[in-house]
C-alpha cells in the first residue's frame, strides 16, 4: 500500500491565499458595480421620468432599424478585413469569418474575460483545419491595425474639432491617449514582424522560450513557433493591404454612425465632429474600464460624452440604452446562431482549453 499521497496536499498557506484572492475579487466586483451605478446616477440625477416616457413614445422606428442594420454591418466589414489578412494562407469566405467574429463576441458575453479573439481563432482553425496559433496571430494583426487607425482618427479630432469645454483639458488627455495608442500598437506590430523569423529558430532567445513552452506542455504545443510565425503575415497584394486599412476606417465610420441613427430616432442631430467625439470618448472609457475591471465602461463613457455635448438627460439616456441594448441583443442572437450553425459549442472550447492545461 502506498503510504504517501499521489499528489502533494494543498498547503494551508496556498488555500489561505486562494481564499483571500476570492474575497478580494468578490469585494472589488461588488465595489466596481456600485461605482458604475453611482457614475450613471450622477450623470442622470436630474432625469424627468414623465419627459423620458414622452421621448421614448415619440421614437422614430425607421432610424432604430437603421441602427440595428449598422451593428452587424460593422462586424461584416471586420470579417471582410480579416479575410484580406488570411487570404495568402487560406481564402476563407467573409461570411464564415463574420460568423466566427460574432460567435467570439457571444462567448465573451458568457465569460467576460477577453476570450473573443481566442474563441474566433479556435473556431476558424477547427473549421478550416489550421493551427489555432496561426489564426490567432492574424486576429492580433487585425486588432493592431484597428488601434493604429483609431489613433490617427483621434489625431484628426484633436487637430480639427472643437471639443467640449469642461474642467480639465480634454484635448490634452485625448492627445496623450491617442499618442500612447499609436506608439503601443505600431510598436507591437513592428516587434511582431521584426522577430517573426526568430520564433522557429531554437538558437535565438525567442526560439528558446517557445521551445521551453512546447516542452512545458508535454508536447501539446509542438509546432507553436512555426504556427505563430506563419500567422504573422501581411497581404502580398497591395490592393488587399490597402483594403485592410480602408476596412478599418469604414468600421470606425459605421461605429460613429450608430449614435447618428440613435439621435435621429429621438430628435437629436449633432455635428459630424460631435459624433466622432462620442465614438472616441466611448472607446477610451471602455479601455480604461477593462483595466480597472469596472462593468459598463462603454455605457458610462457614451452617457458622459453626450452630457458633455449638452444633450438633455432624457434624450441622452434613451440614445445610450438603444445603442447598447441593440448591440447586446444582436450580437448575442447572431453569435449564438453562428456558433450553433458551426456545429461546435462553448463546451467544445472549454474541453480544448482543459486539454491544453492538463
Amino acid at each position: 500500500m502506498l503510504d504517501y499521497p499521489l499528489s502533494p496536499p494543498e498547503s494551508s498557506s496556498a488555500g489561505g491565499r486562494r481564499g483571500k484572492r476570492f474575497i478580494w475579487t468578490f469585494t472589488w466586483s461588488v465595489a466596481a458595480a456600485l461605482l458604475a451605478a453611482g457614475a450613471l446616477y450622477m450623470t442622470f440625477r436630474h432625469l424627468d421620468l414623465d419627459r423620458l416616457f414622452g421621448v421614448v413614445g415619440n421614437a422614430k422606428m425607421g432610424w432604430v432599424v437603421a441602427l440595428g442594420v449598422s451593428i452587424p454591418l460593422e462586424q461584416l466589414v471586420r470579417g471582410w478585413k480579416w479575410r484580406q489578412i488570411l487570404f495568402d494562407l487560406r481564402p476563407i469566405g467573409s461570411l464564415r469569418l463574420f460568423g466566427a467574429v460574432m460567435a467570439g463576441y457571444f462567448a465573451n458575453m458568457l465569460v467576460p474575460v477577453g476570450l473573443s479573439p481566442l474563441v474566433r481563432a479556435w473556431l476558424v482553425a477547427r473549421l478550416e483545419g489550421m493551427a489555432v496559433s496561426t489564426v490567432l496571430l492574424t486576429t492580433v494583426i487585425e486588432r493592431f491595425v484597428d488601434g493604429i487607425v483609431f489613433a490617427f482618427i483621434v489625431g484628426l479630432l484633436i487637430t480639427f474639432a472643437a471639443l467640449p469645454m469642461v474642467d480639465g483639458d480634454i484635448r490634452l488627455g485625448l492627445m496623450a491617449a491617442g499618442g500612447g495608442s499609436l506608439v503601443l500598437f505600431a510598436g507591437l506590430m513592428g516587434v511582431l514582424f521584426r522577430y517573426k523569423n526568430h520564433l522557429n529558430v531554437p538558437e535565438s532567445f525567442v526560439g528558446r522560450n517557445i521551445a521551453w513552452l512546447e516542452r512545458a506542455f508535454g508536447g501539446r504545443l509542438v509546432g507553436l513557433g512555426n504556427g505563430l510565425a506563419e500567422g504573422i503575415i501581411w497581404p502580398k497584394s497591395r490592393a488587399r493591404g490597402v483594403g485592410v486599412i480602408a476596412a478599418s476606417i469604414a468600421m470606425k465610420v459605421i461605429s460613429t454612425s450608430q449614435f447618428v441613427w440613435a439621435g435621429l430616432a429621438f430628435g437629436v442631430l449633432l455635428s459630424p465632429p460631435d459624433y466622432l467625439f462620442i465614438m472616441v470618448f466611448t472607446s477610451f472609457a471602455l479601455i480604461m474600464s477593462r483595466f480597472v475591471r469596472i462593468p459598463g465602461g462603454s455605457v458610462i463613457g457614451s452617457a458622459f460624452a453626450l452630457k458633455l455635448l449638452g444633450i438633455a438627460d432624457e434624450e441622452a439616456l434613451t440614445m445610450v440604452l438603444v445603442v447598447h441594448a441593440a448591440s447586446f441583443l444582436l450580437i448575442a442572437g447572431i453569435g449564438a446562431l453562428a456558433l450553433w450553425k458551426s456545429g461546435l459549442t462553448i463546451m467544445n472550447f472549454r474541453q480544448y482549453i482543459k486539454r491544453q492545461g492538463d
